[in-house]
């Protein structure tokens, strides 16, 4: 007996109708307060609209902090050294954030600007999952394998590093 796609769409959707509906604490207005809820909400939708610029404390903060993470742990060279050592560990985190960053484009690159698809975690629910499955799985290979060099270091290494790829990637977009 083969299941049919029906079945499968039918549970999610009644899952998102949930989450589309108002709190159940938010009630209408009473009908002569209607027209001041509006302008509310005009309001906070204004807000909500306006962009926030580019360069701000915390983005700056993190890049510094990865360039000096770079400079004073000499990062490009122990990396270097780890790879000539060819470690497995690193090698395998390698292959996984290759398959997450490859997944990532492929949501990106192909299914939002190509295909059109601007909703691409409800078209294919798996996607995000499985990448960020196989950005975590990298994580702790890379800080299995640069363990022996930073020691309790590393984790905080790697993350200030990471922390800033993913705002000077906000400043570029």
């Amino acid at each position: 007996m083969a299941i049919q796609d029906e079945d499968l769409i039918e549970p999610l959707l009644r899952l998102r109708r949930q989450f589309d509906q108002k709190p159940h604490g938010m009630q209408q207005a009473p009908p002569g307060l209607q027209g001041e809820t509006a302008s509310v909400e005009d309001a906070s939708t204004e807000k909500k609209e306006k962009r926030l610029p580019r360069f701000n404390i915390h983005s700056v903060f993190w890049l510094l902090a990865s360039i000096a993470v770079t400079y004073y742990a000499e990062f490009f060279k122990t990396v270097k050294e780890v790879i000539q050592i060819q470690s497995w560990w690193f090698i395998l985190g390698s292959w996984l954030l290759l398959a997450s960053l490859s997944v990532a484009f492929y949501c990106i690159i192909y299914l939002e600007w190509y295909c059109g698809i601007d909703d691409y975690d409800t078209a294919y629910p798996a996607l995000i999952p499985i990448t960020t499955a196989a950005f975590i799985a990298a994580a702790v290979c890379f800080n299995v394998a640069l363990w022996p060099v930073w020691s309790f270091l590393t984790p905080l290494v790697l993350f200030t590093q990471f922390m800033g790829i993913v705002m000077l990637i906000s400043l570029l977009g």
